[in-house]
């Protein structure tokens, strides 16, 4: 059975190769990232569960992953991104980054860069969604919504069928709006000191109850949340700010971290790292009166760890 957490993974190995294919890289380094991300897609465990129980040497040990692949898959899991493929994707002219997305040939990327002045693939985005993409001839609704289909992938890193594998059927999500909503209530309740709080093992030498861990259902899901653990949380003292969220609904399981964002557009705005088209669509592209409207910033302070 395929996991689609490790899906998500396999999906952000195979862009890196992509990008790589693009900029013409040799194929000696396009290559593991290709036959790593099949690895991910085929695992069994969830990579979220191996890296907590495991750390690197558990990542290592799957076939195909080497020290650089392994350490950008625990850049993934800790923070929801992967420098290597930012720092790609800034590097890459947009007329070369667009041929990324489906639907798009050389003609039409250059077109899209030189007529609209877009520069990324979340402008690209938003620029499929106003309808300034229409205005581009060879643009017509069913390729838009190719466009559309393709980035909610690409930028939200959403399970597909890729890879060579059989499709499948997109596991239903908690929407952000729900997850955001789980968010708000449990670093409210935090603040307040409601919530029983436990001794996390890792980082935590003095054995002490800190962690405010909250148990809810809602929508037909049982969430976890409860403050993120992992080391960047703690080097960057992001303890009382990251909050991870554990979902399940029958068969269906995940996690997520939502993050106070610090640049670009959402800035000053929860996030759900992962599925950030998914929140710019919740900020931006509901009507005025929606409640999207009263969670645009982040009200609550952030929850003081001890330790």
């Amino acid at each position: 059975m395929l996991r689609p957490e490790n899906i998500q993974i396999a999906e952000t190995l195979e862009q890196i190769a992509q990008l790589l294919d693009i900029k013409q890289a040799d194929p000696f380094r396009v290559a593991p990232y290709r036959r790593a991300a099949r690895s991910v897609a085929e695992t069994v465990p969830p990579l979220w569960q191996v890296f907590a129980e495991e750390g690197l040497v558990g990542i290592r040990a799957i076939q195909g992953i080497g020290p650089t692949i392994s350490a950008a898959v625990a850049e993934y899991l800790e923070s929801g991104r992967v420098g290597i493929l930012e720092r790609l994707k800034a590097e890459l002219p947009p007329e070369e980054l667009f041929l990324l997305v489906p639907g798009i040939g050389r003609e039409l990327a250059q077109r899209i860069a030189g007529e609209l002045r877009i520069k990324t693939l979340e402008d690209l985005e938003l620029a499929a969604h106003d309808g300034r993409l229409s205005a581009i001839p060879g643009f017509g609704a069913r390729r838009i919504k190719l466009v559309r289909d393709a980035l909610a992938g690409i930028l939200s890193r959403r399970p597909a069928p890729t890879l060579g594998k059989p499709a499948m059927a997109n596991p239903q999500l908690p929407s952000v709006e729900l997850i955001l909503e789980i968010d708000a209530e449990y670093r409210r309740r935090a603040q307040a000191g409601e919530l029983k709080k436990i001794a996390p093992r890792r980082y935590n030498p003095e054995g002490k109850a800190w962690l405010p861990l909250l148990h809810t259902q809602r929508g037909g899901w049982t969430f976890t949340a409860l403050f993120s653990n992992t080391a960047v949380a703690h080097e960057l003292g992001m303890t009382g700010n990251w909050v991870v969220i554990l979902y399940e609904q029958g068969s269906e399981a995940g996690q997520c971290t939502v993050v106070t964002e610090r640049r670009g557009l959402m800035a000053g705005k929860r996030v759900v790292r992962g599925r950030e088209s998914e929140c710019r669509a919740f900020y931006y592209l509901r009507p005025v009166s929606s409640s999207a409207n009263h969670a645009t910033h982040d009200p609550i302070p952030p929850f003081a760890a001890a330790g």
